[in-house]
């Protein structure tokens, strides 16, 4: 006979990924779950303020949420891209764009004419041919379908928004459908003798809180995953060596640019993300290179107005759980593994976890089949992003040690083979599920000054006769801009399937 009882989820941790988790899940799964978060007001989180990619419209559609009174929760400004200022070597910049990049010929990618126009000397930057890089520059963006010609695609956008508040909006969502808060110190965490699960966490004061799956956001702790269950941790640090963070707020700049920025120093970079209200600002360093003092006095002196309180330092090594989940527990956001916010995927790694929760659904006395599927699914997942982020600092021209460094460490056998594709060919193939598009990985080759030294047989055909319909889309400065629209080409970051299927795309 089956159990009818609702499933019991108890969510462990706050933040964007406990009230992310807790808002979907109240949704999606009605009175068929039971769901209780437990949080303490005393334990901090992470977010200062965050950027995001265009799978976060998705999220809050799936929940019903309007883009406008999230907008004015959040503090939100809208963002069409990444800037990377510095990253090549001083004095270079380029912009990973939301959405297509020029247009292709045929069965011919873009990219295949693009670099046969720059061996020859004809083809701008990439971002000559993105609308969202065009617009960004110019400090302009537009929601919904074109005002002008049909060729002109819609603008895909995201957000930057204040990641505290966003996770108050969500709160108010979930308890408005029954959530259960629960504010508390987990003292103890008890398990069944028999299977080894997780049974109940015992507060501070004594009482005790049960469940039949537990959600771990308990960040960077990992109190259930790791602490209880020891689930094991893959440490990336030989390919991203960066260890620390600084993080502040400032006073917000004058003019709202619509994208973040990403720059590039001696030893790690520096983020800004403008937000109505104010500019969040943070350094990633690596602490054998810099110390935290002078990454501090650095951070500060890259500010647009005053700073609104003192540089937080933030540790951490990038990498994630050997097993994401383990018994009945399930690691969301930090708790499963961190990743640079270079590309802006943290918010994004909550959400596609939320969404294969969901596709998988654990019931009671899950079997091992799911779990080894499932923790499959996040180490793809989380390897790609990861070999993603280590071409940014691989592909690099700058002199400084730390550079250098990164310049001469083994690359990932993965991420190898896709930089001699691309080099060789200009061929570039998205692997399954992955979230980044052939025309993410596009702009950031060619942004990091990786050129091919060939191109696809129908771009090496086409003559540099300008009056040629062809090589226009390749050679014709006047193009440009309207070679930004696409027949067919993926979008970047590319969505990432998963039921319910609005929640990533």
């Amino acid at each position: 006979m089956s159990d009818a009882r609702p499933l019991e989820i108890t969510i462990v941790g706050g933040g964007t990924a406990g009230w992310m988790s807790a808002a979907a899940f109240s949704h999606f799964l009605g009175p068929a779950a039971r769901i209780t978060l437990v949080e303490s007001d005393a334990i901090g989180t992470i977010g200062v303020g965050e950027a995001t990619i265009p799978q976060i419209r998705m999220f809050n559609q799936a929940l019903g949420i309007d883009e406008d009174e999230f907008i004015r929760a959040t503090q939100a400004s809208f963002k069409l891209g990444i800037e990377f200022v510095d990253w090549l070597r001083p004095g270079t910049r380029y912009m990973h764009a939301f959405g297509d990049v020029g247009r292709n010929v045929g069965l011919c990618g873009f990219q295949h004419l693009w670099s046969r126009g720059a061996r020859l000397g004809l083809a701008g930057p990439p971002g000559d041919y993105a609308l969202n890089d065009i617009a960004g520059r110019m400090g302009k963006m537009h929601r919904g379908a074109p005002l002008t010609a049909r060729t002109v695609p819609e603008m895909p956008h995201a957000f930057h928004f204040d990641a505290g508040l966003y996770a108050r909006f969500l709160r108010g969502q979930a308890e408005a459908r029954g959530v259960t808060r629960i504010e508390g110190t987990i003292t103890e965490v008890l398990r069944d003798g028999a299977s080894g699960d997780v049974s109940q966490l015992r507060l501070e004061g004594g009482a005790l809180v049960g469940g039949d799956l537990f959600v771990d956001c308990s960040g960077l702790a990992g109190l259930l995953i790791e602490k209880t269950l020891g689930a094991g941790f893959e440490d990336w640090t030989h390919w991203l060596p960066c260890d620390r963070a600084l993080a502040v707020p400032c006073e917000r700049a004058a003019e709202l640019t619509p994208y973040t920025r990403s720059t590039a120093h001696d030893a790690g970079w520096q983020w800004r993300i403008p937000l109505q209200h104010r500019t969040g600002n943070g350094r990633v360093y690596c602490s054998q290179f810099i110390s935290d003092e002078a990454a501090a006095e650095s951070l500060l002196a890259h500010l647009d107005g005053k700073p609104l309180a003192e540089p937080r330092l933030i540790r951490f090594t990038t990498g994630r759980r050997r097993a994401a989940w383990s018994h009945n527990v399930v690691a969301v956001g930090l708790s499963s593994g961190f990743l640079e916010p270079l590309e802006s995927t943290s918010i994004h790694l909550i959400q596609s976890a939320i969404s294969r929760i969901l596709k998988f659904l654990p019931a009671r006395g899950q079997s091992a089949v799911e779990r080894a599927e499932y923790n499959r699914q996040v180490a793809f997942e989380m390897e790609a992003i990861r070999d993603f982020i280590i071409l940014h600092y691989w592909a690099n021209e700058r002199e400084e040690p730390f550079w250098r460094a990164c310049r001469d460490m083994a690359l990932p056998d993965s991420l190898a083979a896709r930089i001699e594709l691309f080099r060789a060919s200009g061929h570039i193939f998205r692997e399954g599920e992955e979230l980044f598009s052939e025309v993410g990985w596009f702009q950031v080759l060619a942004g990091q000054g990786i050129v091919p030294e060939t191109s696809h047989a129908m771009a090496e055909a086409v003559t540099t006769d300008s009056s040629s319909s062809a090589s226009s889309a390749s050679s014709c400065p006047s193009c440009r801009a309207c070679c930004s629209s696409s027949s067919g080409s993926s979008s970047s970051p590319a969505t990432s399937p998963g039921p319910p299927a609005c929640l990533t795309g």
